[in-house]
């Protein structure tokens, strides 16, 4: 990717030169983002400041390396899920499947109680915000790359070192089980 087509790529490479201006402008576009991914992804504020904390650190101690091959929020972002998925492994075992298979199962209980009505905008949006937050990490993470950040399958394979049809797959399956669980 050419650093001209894309204004932070721009910023990052006059930061390896020295510019310190240069990244207080990428932190300041880009701190929102990054935070809202990894909080939505890890759902530990814990966790998401150390995230947040080392992907910075890992930028800034990139940045001589740095090499705009891609959009910097994607590069980003592939950073922030490559600390994710290596923070994860070192917190906790692998849910197997019939773990997960509990899981979904305890999601799709129907709440008892609610009047037949039309949800308020609030209420449809934190259905699906819970719904989300019940799929499995890597089907979350490409749904908030595609809803949230609005990349592309090429950008979201990027991110996260998948394939493009993997991704695809991801998506499809995340969509179909978030349509299942906000239809009941």
């Amino acid at each position: 990717m050419d650093a001209a087509v894309d204004p932070d790529a721009m910023l990052m490479l006059a930061y390896a030169r020295g510019d310190l201006a240069a990244f207080e402008a990428l932190y300041a576009h880009h701190r929102g983002m990054l935070y809202r991914f990894l909080l939505r992804s890890v759902r530990d504020p814990h966790r998401t400041d150390e995230l947040f904390q080392e992907t910075w650190s890992r930028v800034i101690g990139a940045r001589a390396r740095y090499q705009p091959q891609a959009k910097f929020s994607t590069w980003l972002l592939q950073i922030a899920h490559n600390l994710m998925i290596d923070s994860a492994r070192r917190q906790r075992p692998m849910a197997d499947g019939d773990e997960a298979e509990i899981a979904l199962a305890n999601v799709a209980m129907p709440e008892q109680d609610q009047p037949d009505h039309t949800l308020s905008e609030f209420e449809r949006r934190r259905s699906l915000q819970r719904a989300i937050e019940q799929l499995p990490d890597e089907q979350r993470t490409a749904v908030l790359l595609r809803l949230e950040q609005e990349l592309s399958l090429e950008e979201i394979a990027a991110v996260t070192g998948a394939g493009r049809e993997t991704v695809k797959s991801r998506l499809r399956y995340a969509m179909n089980r978030l349509r299942e669980v906000l239809s009941e």
